[in-house]
């Protein structure tokens, strides 16, 4: 471990002062404020989120005041990141509830399996969104048994959504706590995608929230920012909420990850997941397994940092995960700019999955779980 990895890649701690004050002083200029992150939040409108394909450039939140508007956002990644898809399903299918017209239980069920369905339909990698789905259907069928008050029923739905809004600030909080045990002083870690507050209900996140960890314990971090093709995540996302929240970040195209670890200037890398298979395969953005493997060879520790409800023990190994292909513009095009050739096909699946055999840790909010895997989740998971 380097003596003072903060900062920029391979550079001194005074320059690395200097470019913080600059970079504070550009976000001032730009009219980012320093306040938390606010993903995805529950307002009597409507629910309220960042659109994340607009970032860094522009800070533009969205009110969404139907089901099928939140489920659409999810499908189009306004929203993206397993435990802010689940936050979101909570309150687009809360929203639903809010507006549905139906004056009896059997109508308001009617309506209420047809959200599900659909919000099932939008991303299916991602657990979090089937775990969301799955407590919003308990707390109606609670709530069913309790009443048949149909205005009463659709409170329960909008106090559950808030409730696993807060649930997800706590267990990131929780996540980041363990995680940042994990990392020495003057550690500078690598990252592949967006893990942090924009993936989560906000505020902390799960990778970015291990980092969070470790500075609020008083450990110097960086951060070096995978780019994170197709769809930029780590250079539009992860690096402007760190640079926001002034934390040193630099971002590297995802070809140069191998470079950099072997010039000792990586101390850790810590990655989120959309799916943790029972024996502790993990789902994560495409490009995570090259990372993984380079971790491995050059003798780097690589730590998985997910919620608990991310783990899904139904799933006994990760060649049972489903993953998503996406439309192939995202890669051939940027925006409306074309980068490859007229009709030559591009292959776009959104995640691979790294075997557990590659990973040192998995942070989760209940502590951290260490091979054999398929003991370690179950004992945190049943905790």
């Amino acid at each position: 471990m380097r003596a003072d990895p903060v900062g920029a890649v391979g550079r001194s701690e005074h320059f690395y002062f200097e470019e913080r004050a600059a970079t504070r002083a550009n976000f001032s200029a730009r009219g980012v404020s320093g306040r938390m992150i606010k993903t995805v939040e529950w307002t009597e409108e409507g629910v309220r989120m960042i659109d994340q394909r607009r970032l860094p450039n522009e800070e533009k939140y969205l009110m969404l005041r139907s089901c099928d508007e939140v489920a659409e956002a999810i499908r189009t990644m306004v929203v993206r990141g397993a435990p802010a898809i689940g936050v979101a399903a909570a309150m687009g299918l809360a929203v639903g509830m809010k507006q549905a017209v139906a004056t009896n239980v059997a109508d308001l069920s009617y309506d209420f399996d047809f959200m599900c369905g659909m919000m099932s339909a939008t991303r299916p990698t991602a657990v979090n969104l089937f775990w969301a789905i799955e407590r919003m259907r308990e707390r109606f069928r609670r709530a069913c048994s309790e009443t048949d008050d149909v205005e009463e029923i659709k409170r329960a739905l909008v106090s559950e959504a808030k409730q696993i809004f807060e649930d997800d600030i706590a267990a990131n909080r929780a996540l980041g706590r363990f995680g940042g045990e994990l990392i020495p002083d003057g550690a500078t870690i690598l990252t592949h995608c967006n893990a942090g507050a924009l993936a989560t209900a906000g505020d902390y996140g799960t990778a970015l929230g291990v980092v969070r960890g470790a500075r609020d314990a008083g450990k110097r971090v960086a951060v070096i920012a995978d780019e994170t093709r197709p769809f930029l995540q780590g250079a539009r996302l992860t690096a402007w909420e760190l640079a926001k929240d002034e934390i040193p970040v630099t971002v590297i195209t995802d070809n140069m990850a191998g470079h950099v670890m072997k010039q000792g200037k990586v101390d850790a890398v810590v990655v989120g997941a959309d799916r943790i298979a029972a024996n502790g395969d993990a789902a994560n953005k495409i490009g995570t397994y090259m990372v993984a493997v380079l971790a491995r060879e050059h003798s780097i520790p690589f730590y998985v940092a997910a919620p608990v409800s991310t783990v899904d023990l139904n799933v006994s190994t990760g060649e049972q995960i489903p993953i998503e292909e996406r439309d192939a513009r995202e890669v051939t095009h940027l925006r409306d700019q074309p980068l490859t050739p007229a009709g030559v096909p591009a292959h776009n699946p959104a995640f691979d999955v790294t075997p557990n055999g590659l990973i040192a840790a998995i942070i989760t909010d209940k502590g951290v779980a260490r091979q054999p895997y398929t003991a370690s989740l179950k004992k945190l998971v049943e905790s």
